[in-house]
């Protein structure tokens, strides 16, 4: 290596260095040092590029992709920029190609790749993922980002990667594969040394201190369901403490006026939290993040409390060993069957794991109480899921609907349609499928989403991965859901949800059921007209949101693996 290609390397690790920081300014400025030798260094013309871009200069950024790019079209850094630029102006399914090159490119480069490359290539497959499953291509995200994991150095990067990967595979049918890539979790932490606790002899009467694990009490959709554990719990048999691991807001500051104990433990490392978890002497730690965005799992490891359990913020299992219960029910993992996937022992609850509780996060508004079929003229399906949910099994039986009820509609809202890009995507894999994209209506995400039930005569539920907050919605909204029952526990959402709503009529034992109750309710304007203008009603009076006997299901399930703890050595 000459005198010129060591110090031109410097500083493309030093802008690395300014990158990671967010000096984008000293990233230009390495830019300019490589540049003062040699005008035309294409690897300094590229530095330039991706730091005007990150400074908000497109138009330099734009004019030094072409000059570089007809240069040397497979510049890593380049290919970077170039896929950044799409990505900033929403061209995401541009960016695809780019990052799958620069992917690639990687995976066949020779011998040891500098420490600047390596800062490219985790850029590149980190945007990737993040791109593939905004365009609801979940398994190629998910793929990506196990990749990802195992290119960067960085332990606890490596972790939280891997860990997203995780959660991205809940999109997909789950196989071997996955539940031994969710036992692979515990890897990470190696042998940590575990808070020390005291067995107590015999069981324990006494008041149980109660831990909740969470960065989501705020406005997100696991807010919806925590209320009753914070409103409805026995406050002479039970102590609570919530430690919140994320941001706050209005819906955090309605939370903290239930009776509890608070701990702003953002900012903290997991060891830092264990230990105040420690301090605070918890008997039961529930978590619930699971493997979602800013999980709180590596917490668990250090033991903090003698019993853990892992509850609602995922559907499927954590795969880690210090997670002793994962919180489910009589529907989702009916007792005396095979449980598969979970390295935890399940804990049910006789009726639905999820008490929907929304009025902690926002009003309601109110329901049309008549079927937009009544003024149309026809029937209107729609789905409001996230798009990475719309598997093919979805898209055949979506398929299926609409060629049993030819004069209908079908409404798809979300983050998939915010986009055209995203649209053309979605239209994509509806035309493959042979759906007529013309029947479709698309809508961007919006603040008044609920609102936009009024114009839904039926939801169709997602298969393997269910909707779960997007359900109780459509049903508070008046809207029934048609779900198709799995074999899963996340794919057996929909059908705890309405069965406990009191809509078992609604669950799909088969493809074809799914298809024929659809166009049974499609058919009948009587059915439909009851639907919207009493579903509300019925929704509020049901064991889906009835908070006192869910906290009493689960006190009496706290108990009880208490005892378990106290009594089995």
């Amino acid at each position: 290596m000459t005198a010129n290609q060591e110090e031109k390397e410097a500083w493309l690790t030093s802008a690395d260095s300014f990158f990671l920081t967010g000096d984008f300014k000293g990233m230009r400025a390495c830019a300019r040092e490589i540049l003062s030798h040699n005008l035309d260094d294409l690897d300094g013309l590229a530095l330039l590029a991706q730091a005007s871009y990150y400074i908000g200069d497109e138009e330099t950024a734009e004019r030094l992709v072409k000059r570089v790019s007809a240069s040397d079209p497979y510049n890593w850094r380049i290919l970077l920029t170039a896929a950044e630029l799409a990505v900033g102006n929403f061209e995401l399914r541009a960016a695809v190609p780019l990052l799958n090159r620069l992917w690639r490119l990687g995976e066949v480069a020779e011998g040891e790749i500098p420490s600047y490359k390596y800062t490219i290539l985790e850029r590149a497959g980190r945007l990737l993922t993040d791109t593939c499953y905004l365009l609801g291509r979940a398994k190629e995200a998910s793929d990506i980002c196990m990749a990802v994991s195992a290119l960067v150095k960085d332990k606890d990067a490596k972790a939280d990667l891997y860990s997203k990967a995780l959660f991205l595979m809940n999109y997909q049918a789950q196989d071997k594969r996955h539940i031994a890539l969710r036992e692979g979790y515990n890897a990470f932490f190696g042998i940590r040394v575990k808070f020390p606790h005291t067995r107590p002899e015999g069981v324990q009467k006494r008041k149980l201190r109660i831990g909740y694990l969470s960065p989501d009490f705020r406005e997100h959709a696991v807010a919806n369901f925590l209320t009753p554990f914070l409103r409805d719990y026995s406050k002479l048999e039970f102590s609570v403490f919530c430690y919140h691991l994320g941001r706050k807001d209005d819906v955090t500051k309605r939370f903290h006026r239930f009776a509890a104990a608070w701990r702003d433990v953002e900012g903290l490392s997991p060891k830092e939290v264990a230990q105040q978890i420690y301090h605070d002497r918890v008997d039961i730690l529930v978590d619930f993040s699971g493997h979602s965005q800013g999980s709180a799992l590596p917490v668990l490891t250090y033991r903090p409390a003698p019993v853990q359990m892992v509850a609602i913020g995922d559907v499927n299992s954590s795969g880690l060993r210090e997670a002793d219960y994962f919180l489910s029910d009589y529907i989702c993992q009916p007792p005396g069957e095979a449980v598969l996937g979970f390295t935890e022992k399940i804990a049910r609850v006789p009726y639905c794991h999820l008490c929907y509780s929304p009025d902690i996060v926002h009003e309601l508004p109110p329901v049309a109480e008549e079927p937009p079929a009544k003024r149309n003229g026809y029937v209107t399906f729609g789905s409001f899921n996230n798009f990475a949910k719309v598997t093919r099994e979805t898209l055949l039986l979506w398929r299926g609907v609409l060629e049993a009820v030819p004069d209908s509609r079908f409404i798809i809202k979300g983050k998939i349609a915010s986009i055209p890009d995203g649209i053309e995507e979605a239209k994509s894999r509806l035309a493959d499928i042979g759906i007529n994209t013309e029947r479709i209506e698309f809508r961007p995400y919006s603040p008044d989403y609920l609102e936009q039930y009024r114009d839904v005569d039926i939801a169709l539920d997602t298969t393997p991965f269910n909707g779960g907050l997007t359900t109780c919605e459509a049903l508070i909204m008046g809207v029934p859901v048609i779900t198709r029952k799995g074999i899963t526990h996340g794919s057996r959402y929909g059908a705890t949800i309405l069965e406990n709503a009191g809509l078992p009529e609604l669950v799909a034992k088969s493809d074809v059921d799914y298809v024929r109750k659809a166009v049974q309710i499609a058919n009948s304007m009587e059915i439909l007209e009851k639907f919207h203008s009493g579903l509300r009603a019925v929704v509020k009076k049901s064991r889906l949101m009835d908070g006192i006997p869910y906290m009493k299901d689960i006190e009496d399930l706290y108990r009880h693996i208490w005892k378990d703890y106290c009594t089995f050595s």
